[in-house]
């Protein structure tokens, strides 16, 4: 799997629903109900949905699959190692 890292433009941090991504290049943000499905350190030290999920159910997976691929269509995180 591909591994993620938050865009050096954007910030993020935890909420009581999930993440809350937020652009610096504009006034973008992005509040992504995920609750406890991903941690903020996932993106903080190049995450690898392998590794995070692994043991999880496939309905889990592809889950976060796909909020990571609208996360890279934002622009808010780049996939590795282009950023």
């Amino acid at each position: 799997m591909t591994r993620y890292a938050l865009h050096p433009a954007c910030r993020m941090r935890k909420e009581a629903f999930g993440l809350l991504f937020y652009d610096l290049r504009g006034p973008r943000l992005l509040f992504a109900e995920t609750a406890d499905l991903l941690d903020p350190k996932f993106f903080r030290q190049e995450g690898d949905p392998g590794e995070t999920l692994r043991g999880s159910p496939p309905a889990e997976q592809a889950r976060v699959e796909r909020f990571l691929a609208t996360l890279v269509e934002k622009g808010f995180v780049c996939e590795q190692p282009v950023c």
